[in-house]
């Protein structure tokens, strides 16, 4: 055999050992929710601060009361279009027969019980920040509410990006536990990064994105296109948001801007909940949008 040959094999079965390592993935192990146990109704406060039910209700469904977390929204990108899967209670069609630890992973990891990764249209790379505790009460709530027999609907997704194994390149690229704001914060402003970085995931909408989907955030909160192809997400940075705390705390309570427009496309959903949280939490999202670095 030629030793460019033998030297082309060696590359070759060395390049595919750290394709493997890296791309491997990384659930929660039982030791990570070791003493913790759901607390329902601290669930329900997370479950409106990570907005779930904006993404997994069924395309134009209102309930009147819980809501049934069915799934079927698409949402399109330069990847292909992403189908929320139903996340109900149902055993058959649902997240039912699913442990706390695998729900959790799935949630902070982006890893599902089979152990492929899950592409990054769900934000696990936000909510990897979150406080476990708060997850596992997420769980418990997420428990109670009813179910729904309706199929989850497979991605539209082609090649190359239906590679599922490649997403374990992405997450060591682009997920961190570092927080994008961080130096000395008060405690209000603290708890807004946490709703805002972490639970609330306000950057996979209003950060712009790279070639390879992700986040700028040297432009955090900066603004990018709509992926819908209609308008632009705005910038919502200290200077093109020019409104004051009170200001952004009563839009975030009644959808109202201070010039008495109203809130409008995927933002409705997104004030339907967070017109929900404690008012101290809406006043700790308007100060920690004072101090994120403004972006022209």
């Amino acid at each position: 055999m030629p030793p460019f040959l033998r030297w082309l094999i060696a590359l070759g079965l060395v390049g595919s050992a750290v394709y493997w390592v890296v791309t491997r993935p990384d659930p929660l192990s039982d030791g990570d929710l070791a003493g913790l146990s759901g607390d329902a109704t601290a669930g329900e406060q997370v479950f409106l601060a990570a907005g779930c039910a904006s993404c997994h209700v069924a395309p134009g469904d209102q309930p009147e009361g819980a809501p049934v977390l069915a799934g079927g929204q698409k949402f399109p990108s330069d990847f292909g279009t992403f189908l929320a899967p139903n996340i109900s209670p149902s055993v058959m069609a649902g997240v039912g027969s699913w442990t706390d630890r695998e729900l959790a992973s799935a949630i902070q990891r982006g890893v599902s019980p089979e152990g492929y990764h899950y592409y990054p249209a769900f934000p696990y790379d936000a909510y990897g920040k979150a406080d476990t505790g708060d997850i596992v009460n997420l769980i418990a709530y997420l428990r109670t509410l009813p179910e729904s027999e309706q199929a989850s609907q497979p991605h539209e997704v082609s090649f190359p990006f239906d590679i599922r194994r490649n997403l374990g390149g992405w997450k060591t690229l682009f997920v961190s536990d570092d927080w994008v704001v961080d130096g000395e914060l008060t405690e209000t402003q603290a708890r807004g990064r946490y709703l805002v970085e972490a639970l609330g995931h306000c950057g996979a909408c209003h950060t712009p994105r790279n070639l390879l989907g992700g986040p700028n955030t040297g432009a955090w909160l900066a603004g990018a296109p709509n992926p819908e192809g209609k308008g632009r997400i705005p910038n919502i940075t200290p200077g093109a948001l020019t409104w004051s705390e009170v200001d952004i705390a009563a839009y975030l309570a009644t959808g109202f801007t201070p010039e008495f427009d109203s809130a409008g496309g995927q933002m409705v959903a997104v004030i339907d909940k967070t017109s929900k949280l404690q008012p101290e939490d809406r006043a700790a999202i308007a100060a920690y949008l004072k101090v994120v670095p403004a972006v022209k």
